[in-house]
């Protein structure tokens, strides 16, 4: 008996020094903006997400929603993982940029922002797409869907009826996600224009009323891309074709989410700013002091939300909430989830031991660690398991709890193994690829602003002709860090 618990042992044993050494190597590997306890939180995100689709695939029928509607909330709002996805993209792309804002640092390379970018989100990306098209959506290939394939290609398959939730649901966030990404850069140079003429100890009210300014932007275009959209025939200062064109880039079909990033640039710009050995202990004190109060505020926002998200198809669920609130301002909804989520990353940056423990258990840091390939398999397999696998066992008469549970065990047996497959071959070797990379390009970087450095102390002391080296005035002026931040 002894010899045979050995053996039932010995796999999960493996598989969890195997987590272990995979945790470990990232850490160690990591760069230094990396916060660890964050996996967690990105795992917590692709969880909601697989659940909600497990919900809708089974006909969101757990509970009977009359005599449950909480647990019915909750359960079908596992989408609203996506919004939790945009603000930790916010908050951790912004930290560099931010630290060059508040600090006297020098500024990111972007060069080295964009070639992560592109490694860390193509390759896996286009391996699905490719494999999807190839196995399940032929028709993709023809002449007739190559402008579809083409938004698919270029990331804008959010911005057109056609490709919008197509092929694959979870793609339309990449477009999402990959728009922000590009446009990050841009954003943070624009705000360093701005704040470039106020003084360091005066920086942290400065970028916060851009970042404000650009949550005023975000709901200003959802509010008005809504309405255009619901009003086809309507027009502002240029003709319906042009405003169609406008709408294509700066909203798409359900928005481009710029307020959910730009409150995780805040988080991440507050998070700097208290890290900071020049910051006032008492503000991460003070911090510590809120995180409880942040959770607590942060979970009774999101639970809020999910009722407003489930009183949207079920009217009559939740009368203490106005129809009227629903139909008029439903336009804030995604604000209010993105701050409930906030306030809950805020507080797992300084809460309780207890609380990041949460986060740094390392089965959930794995799951994080593997949410990309999760998040762009898990429906494809979901849908493979209920049209070929489900069928075949009609004879049995599963009830509805039997039914879910054999959608959990297919995820665990089948689509968690298949994800992180997916992470050891496709993902892992091109982030790795993109950090030798940036060690280089930034090793390179230094060895010329170096060279720069040396070459106007020569000049400085009159001593140029002793340099042993020389540099063009472009090269010196191609390198010339963002002094003025």
């Amino acid at each position: 008996m002894c010899s045979l618990l050995k053996y039932i042992q010995y796999p999960f044993q493996r598989f969890g020094r195997l987590v272990e050494s995979l945790l470990d190597s990232e850490q160690k590997n990591g760069n230094k903006n990396t916060i660890f306890v964050l996996d967690g939180v990105r795992g917590v995100a692709v969880l909601m997400v697989i659940v909600f689709h497990v919900n809708r695939l089974t006909g969101d029928n757990l509970w009977d929603q009359t005599d449950y509607p909480l647990a019915s909330s909750i359960s079908t709002a596992g989408g609203i993982g996506v919004t939790l996805f945009f603000v930790l993209s916010g908050f951790l792309l912004f930290m560099p940029f931010a630290k060059a804002l508040l600090f006297k640092i020098k500024w990111p390379l972007t060069r080295v922002f964009y070639l992560r970018r592109v490694l860390r989100i193509l390759p896996a990306y286009y391996v699905s797409l490719f494999l999807l098209i190839l196995l399940q959506y032929p028709e993709y290939l023809h002449p007739d869907h190559l402008k579809n394939l083409l938004l698919f290609l270029t990331f804008f398959m959010d911005s057109s009826p056609a490709t919008f939730r197509q092929l694959n649901g979870p793609y339309w966030t990449l477009a999402t996600e990959w728009q922000f990404y590009m446009l990050l850069p841009i954003i943070a140079i624009g705000i360093a224009f701005v704040v470039s003429r106020v003084p360091i100890k005066r920086r942290l009210p400065a970028v916060t009323a851009c970042l404000i300014g650009i949550i005023i932007w975000g709901l200003f275009i959802r509010y008005w891309g809504h309405y255009f959209l619901k009003h086809p025939s309507q027009t502002f200062l240029v003709p319906r074709i042009v405003l169609n064109d406008i709408i294509f880039f700066l909203f798409g079909i359900i928005g481009k989410y710029t307020e959910d990033f730009a409150i995780g640039m805040f988080v991440s710009l507050c998070y700097i700013y208290s890290q900071h050995p020049s910051t006032d202990k008492k503000v991460v004190q003070l911090w510590q002091r809120l995180s409880p109060w942040l959770w607590t505020g942060g979970i009774l926002i999101l639970v809020f939300s999910a009722m407003w998200q489930f009183k949207k198809g079920h009217a009559w669920s939740w009368t203490f909430i106005p129809t009227g609130m629903m139909k008029n301002y439903d336009w804030l909804s995604e604000i209010l989830l993105a701050i409930g989520f906030a306030a809950c990353i805020a507080a797992v940056l300084y809460g309780s031991s207890g609380l990041r423990a949460i986060f740094n258990w390392p089965l959930l840091r794995w799951v994080g660690l593997i949410s990309f390939s999760l998040y762009i398999w898990h429906i494809p397999l979901l849908v493979l398991f209920q049209s070929r696998i489900m069928p075949l066992l009609q004879g049995l008469q599963l009830n509805r709890y039997e039914s879910y549970s054999l959608y959990w065990v297919w995820i665990l047996l089948i689509i968690f193994p298949f994800a992180f497959l997916s992470y050891l071959i496709v993902e892992r070797s091109w982030i790795r690829m993109g950090d030798r990379w940036r060690v280089s390009i930034e090793k390179k970087h230094r060895e010329t602003l170096k060279k720069q450095e040396d070459q106007a102390t020569c000049q400085k002391t009159g001593t140029e002709q002793k340099c042993a080296f020389t540099l063009p005035q472009e090269a010196i002026t191609k390198y010339k860090p963002f002094t003025k931040l």
